[in-house]
This record gives C-alpha cells, structure tokens and sequence, in this order.
C-alpha cells in the first residue's frame, strides 16, 4: 500500500459509518466456512448494505443466521454448481464482491482440487467483478502468499494474488491472515494445534512478530467489511487512476487494527 493510499484510508476512517454512505449491494462467496459465516450475519446486520446475494453450493439455514428477520430478507441465494459459476451470476449486478473461499490439501485430496477452490473459483469470481463494474473486490488468501514460494499452498494464494492484480477493477483487497481462530465444521488439527501454541506466544510476538498472532475469523470478517466502505465512502479518489486499480494488502497485524475500528 502506497503512502498516498494509506492516508485516504486513514481519512476515510469516521467517513464509512455515517449517514452519508450510499446503500449498497454485496455478493459474497463462501458464505459456509469460518469468515464467511461471521461475514455474512455482520452484512445482514449492516444497515449500509441494502442487498446480500450469497453464491454457495449448498444451501444455508438462514433460521440460524445471528441477524433479526427484517435484516434476513435482504438475503438472497443462489445454489449452484461453482464451476458454472458465470451462468449462476448472469445479470447480477453488486457494487462490493467478497471472496472468502479456501481449502485445505487433505479435505480437497489433490493439489488440482485444491488449485481450482482457491485459485480458478476467486479469479473467476474476480474476472465477473471486472466485468460487473464492481466497485470493490475483496478476498482472502493468507499470510506468506508468494507465487515463487516453494510450498505448493503458498505459491497458488501468491499465483492468484498475481493474476488478481492485473484486472482493471476500482478497488482490490488481499487479506492476508495468520491462523485462524474459530469453530469451524471441519476439524483442522495442524491449524488448531499452531493456534494453541500460538496464543501461549502471543505477548512475544510484538513490533515484526505481530503478524504472526492469530486471528478470529469474525475479525477477518469485520475488516473486509470495514475496508470495503472506506473504500465506497472515499468513492472515485480511492483509485490511482481510471484505468488501474487500487491494490490494497493487509497482513493480519493490520487486519486486527482494521477490526478494532469496526462495530457489529
């Protein structure tokens, strides 16, 4: 992030949760998993968004959604298979995408299983942002995502943090996080033993070390959210220019400080 892009954020900061924000619409994918969940009850419970469309390939029990009924109605789903993901979202229009997809080699059994959740889906995803004319798209990839590294799931999160960068939409936020903290349906044992070892480090992990702590995903969550009015908020200056767009990084010592700032 560019200084100049920082200081407009850090403008923008009291400017998001005002009355002077548009309503607006959100398509979310990956509603199901540990920050989609806590994503999509702070959308339905966010009284800027007007309109949440979630793309899943399941369905979703709404009645358990942490949000009031009024607030449900806003929803609207679409069950469908991702690998006709275009078809499904024909005709949609959303001015904020999030993307929080993700997998893990032993759910996704091969490294092409894994390759088309966490690398094809988000930048076919991102590809119809740029043609809907979204505003911002936000997605989620994951702390040391390089597409040199020589562990496979770093390089496909770096390989598509890459692509991503090369498409013309306004706005483009990589959130990077640490492990991650919450329940989840699925047991993830290295991810639960590194959070439990972690958290017996955090107070060392100060200054450099910070991105290291973990995180919960509901603060992934509310930082997406927060990132993305800023964005709105500061409205055409959030761009470089009008052909480029703005590409934004956060590392999970600044997703923490983002979701400090947030509330919901």
């Amino acid at each position: 992030m560019t200084f100049e892009s920082n200081r407009m954020l850090t403008d923008a900061q009291g400017s998001s949760s005002n009355s002077s924000l548009a309503g607006y619409h959100v398509l979310l994918v990956g509603a199901t998993g540990l920050i989609g969940v806590a994503l999509l009850e702070q959308l339905l419970r966010n009284h800027h968004v007007t309109k949440v469309t979630v793309l899943s390939r399941r369905a979703i029990k709404v009645d358990e959604l942490d949000a009031l009924s009024d607030q449900k109605a806003k929803l609207r789903l679409i069950v469908a298979d991702f690998d006709h993901m275009e078809e499904a979202l024909m005709q949609l229009e959303a001015d904020v995408v999030y993307c929080a997809l993700g997998t893990t080699i032993k759910i996704a059994k091969t490294q092409e299983a894994f390759r088309r959740v966490d690398y094809e889906y988000p930048l076919r995803l991102a590809k119809f942002a740029e043609r809907a004319g979204t505003k911002v798209y936000s997605v989620v990839t994951a702390m040391g995502a390089d597409s040199s590294s020589r562990i496979f799931y770093s390089r496909v999160k770096g390989e598509l943090q890459d692509a991503i960068a090369k498409l013309s939409i306004p706005n483009i936020h990589v959130f990077q996080p640490s492990l991650l903290l919450g329940e989840r349906d699925d047991v993830r044992p290295g991810e639960r033993f590194g959070a439990i070892a972690s958290r017996g480090l955090k107070f060392v992990m100060v200054g450099p070390l910070r991105k290291y702590r973990p995180i919960k995903g509901e603060d992934v969550a509310r930082a997406m959210g927060r990132s993305a009015e800023m964005a709105l908020a500061i409205g055409a200056a959030a761009s470089a220019d009008t052909e480029h767009s703005a590409i934004r990084y956060y590392p999970s010592d600044q997703i923490a400080d983002l979701a400090v700032h947030t509330t919901g």
